[in-house]
């Protein structure tokens, strides 16, 4: 029986860090140009697009990891109608969108 469990853990920890793998290579390539490497949105399509800082805490406690999860699976508009983040419905499945709000969460400081 503990060896069971022993495999049951060593396969659930190996997909938990494949999933911030793979969630820390999709940020990479789809979300850092805007938001930055840190999540602080310190890059020039950020200033423009008036990202917000992702690695604050007090920003952070304004949404949901529902609102987070579908900001980017349908994509992200202002108030005047202006897409700020497009949707990503077609390059991420559900289980990927879902690992890279952990991913944003873990940048909170």
């Amino acid at each position: 029986m503990k060896t069971l469990l022993s495999i049951v853990s060593v396969l659930a920890f190996t997909a938990s860090a494949a999933m911030a793998a793979d969630a820390s290579a999709n940020w990479g390539t789809l979300c850092a140009s805007c938001h930055g490497k840190d999540g602080a949105g310190h890059t020039k399509a950020g200033k423009k697009l008036e990202v917000k800082d992702l690695t604050s805490a007090d920003y952070q406690k304004t949404f949901t990891d529902a609102d987070a999860f579908n900001s980017l699976k349908n994509g992200f508009k202002a108030t005047d109608g202006t897409e700020k983040m497009k949707s990503f419905a077609e390059k991420l499945s559900d289980d990927d969108i879902k690992a890279l709000v952990a991913y944003v969460r873990a940048m909170a400081k």
